[in-house]
């Protein structure tokens, strides 16, 4: 997937950090040429560009992105101008926004941006791990180590999970299954079902390697 963060503050810039640590590809914007280079060695792309004009963004790929993130927090108009013009140009990616409390978000919200983080509720981290992993973190025991739920891979159906070999070649564990609101402890013997999802411990990126089998 491709990514993109507007606004290189604090914020901006941890979640850029995050994003390349998980191997994503990250156009990173900002006004400031200072902020660029201080973040320059952790994205694909660092531009310093006035962040309304549309003809630039367009011009560097802004079209092509899966994510925007409007990182932007010391100026609350700027955030709102950028989201405007981002949704009114109907392509096919998402926008996310940094608010600061429950005003701004509700005004992120009508117009129309697809998601609205608040730094206080939700970190850098946090934010960057949930783009960039496709599964449900339960719990990050630390920065590479989380328990979490997944849609078993395909070629893990009507197998059981011994037969599976998660622990060998992957070095994961899965001790309990989800059926609907029920969760359910289980053994190496249990046979995994279609409509299950596992629940599994391991190492971020070798939770991301199994769900690309």
């Amino acid at each position: 997937m491709k990514f993109c963060v507007i606004g290189l503050g604090r914020f901006g810039k941890q979640v850029v950090k995050r994003l390349h640590e998980n191997g994503a590809e990250v156009l990173a914007i900002d006004q400031l040429e200072s902020n660029i280079n201080l973040i320059k060695d952790y994205a694909a792309q660092a531009v310093c560009i006035k962040i309304h004009d549309e003809e630039t963004l367009e011009a560097i790929g802004i079209d092509e992105m899966d994510v925007i993130i409007i990182a932007i927090g010391e100026d609350f108009s700027q955030s709102v101008l950028l989201a405007a013009m981002l949704k009114s140009k109907k392509s096919k990616y998402k926008v996310i926004a940094r608010a600061n409390g429950a005003i701004q978000k509700n005004i992120f919200r009508l117009i129309g941006v697809d998601q609205v983080i608040c730094p206080e509720e939700e970190t850098a981290t946090d934010l960057a791990d949930t783009l960039s992993f496709p599964f449900t973190n339960l719990a990050r025991l630390n920065a590479n180590y989380s328990v979490a739920l997944i849609n078993p891979p395909k070629n893990f159906i009507g197998k059981s999970i011994q037969e599976t070999n998660l622990f060998e070649y992957y070095h994961i564990n899965c001790s309990a299954v989800q059926q609907g609101e029920n969760i359910l402890s289980v053994t190496g013997n249990y046979v995994i079902t279609a409509e299950d999802k596992l629940i599994v411990s391991g190492e971020n990126h070798k939770i991301k390697q199994l769900l690309h089998v």
